[in-house]
């Protein structure tokens, strides 16, 4: 009888300890947000119709990767993961069988991320529906095909850390900073990148090309970065992807709809408030005055396609067709979103806080180079803009790159 009543004790007792060990669902829901705020889903979902089953294809200036499967799947997935090999991955870019991740998965950031969140995100991605599918493997050129060579880059670029927080700050300041230099991965985009992809710590958020766009700066540059923009101006851009300032495009409006119009008013307006506080950082290249023909050439194709919508002193209708004067993006000294805006078009992202929809034709056809680069080199030096010029064969290299 002792003996039966000992082994149901021991049962009972492991079937507590099972329970205790089951995620709760705040600490799903805490995952979810964490998700979220990381755009988990813009690089691990190729098929909408099954979340987070990898599969699409993310190009490098070294070939192209595809996002590995997140799903609880346990063959193809990460559903035969221990808690240790998921932290392992997140924060240190090593994989269950010890090799190691390429950067193009942003390990560097997530080091700085407490084991608390990344146990959350793993308990959430648990709670995602299972797909068998296999990862494909790299197609990355000679050598960097060797993924051994990352042992060298993570000794050279990689330093792992939890992010600290600077007790002189608020927790609202630090929060920001947490979530903008871990777990969001700003930098990824928004940071220059050395000959080896990796970040160029000194220039830290000054703007950086991607993929055939200029993410622009995120500090306190005067004309080119954030300075005229205030806390509010951020997190509505944040939220619904655009302002009375600008409007969201290209990779980022996917990362709008997919991720900073998702998360909570808190989290953004600290992601606000810390990138509002940045200093500006390396000077603003000198601009160019452009001649007085060139400037002619350029208005009159402003006044042909582009007044009836940004009005003849480019104010625009805010939050519709975003203003010229002081935009900072198209003031940039790197002028890849501009010409890709021009080329391509433009089509506003709609987003519960902003749900109505703006278009802007492509011009691709019906411009020349020439003419192109001759009123973008008007909008980026009238109304008090000023910036670099853009020549036709920077718009030939621009529509070279587009879809």
């Amino acid at each position: 009888m002792r003996t039966i009543l000992a082994g149901l004790v021991l049962c009972s007792a492991i079937a507590r300890a099972a329970a205790a060990s089951e995620p709760s669902p705040d600490m799903i829901a805490r995952g979810e947000a964490l998700v979220v705020a990381g755009d988990c889903a813009g690089c691990h979902t190729a098929d909408p119709a099954k979340p987070f089953a990898g599969g699409k294809r993310i190009d490098t200036p070294f070939g192209a990767i595809y996002a590995p499967n997140l799903t609880p799947d346990r063959d193809t997935g990460i559903g035969a993961w221990t808690d240790a090999d998921f932290t392992r991955a997140l924060r240190y870019g090593t994989a269950p069988d010890g090799s190691l991740y390429y950067p193009a998965f942003p390990y560097p950031y997530f080091t700085r991320m407490t084991k608390d969140d990344t146990l959350a995100i793993r308990a959430y991605l648990a709670t995602v529906p299972p797909v068998a599918s296999r990862n494909k493997l790299p197609e990355l050129r000679w050598p960097f095909s060797y993924r051994s060579l990352m042992r060298a880059w993570n000794y050279l670029f990689f330093k792992p850390g939890l992010f600290e927080p600077d007790q002189s700050k608020s927790a609202e300041w630090n929060r920001g900073g947490y979530l903008v230099t871990g777990l969001s991965h700003c930098g990824a985009c928004h940071t220059p990148k050395n000959y080896f992809g990796a970040d160029k710590d000194a220039l830290a958020l000054s703007g950086n090309e991607v993929g055939g766009w200029f993410a622009p700066r995120l500090d306190g540059a005067a004309r080119s970065g954030l300075k005229s923009w205030s806390v509010e101006d951020l997190a509505e851009y944040l939220q619904s992807g655009r302002n009375a300032r600008s409007h969201a495009d290209g990779p980022m409006a996917e990362v709008v709809v997919n991720s900073t119009a998702k998360m909570s008013d808190a989290d953004v307006r600290a992601v606000a408030v810390y990138l509002k506080s940045l200093p500006a950082g390396p000077p603003e290249p000198a601009a160019t005055v452009p001649a007085e023909a060139e400037m002619k050439a350029g208005q009159a194709v402003y006044a042909r396609f582009c007044i009836a919508c940004h009005e003849a002193d480019g104010s625009g209708a805010p939050r519709i067709y975003p203003p010229l004067p002081g935009n900072a993006l198209l003031q940039s000294d790197n002028p890849a979103s501009t010409l890709r805006i021009m080329l391509d078009g433009a089509h506003t992202v709609t987003t519960p806080r902003a749900p109505n929809t703006g278009e802007m034709p492509a011009y691709a056809k019906q411009l020349s180079d020439e003419q192109i680069a001759a009123v973008t080199n008007y909008i980026r030096n009238s109304w008090g803009n000023a910036a670099s010029l853009v020549t036709p064969a920077d718009v030939a290299k621009a529509r070279s790159q587009g879809p």
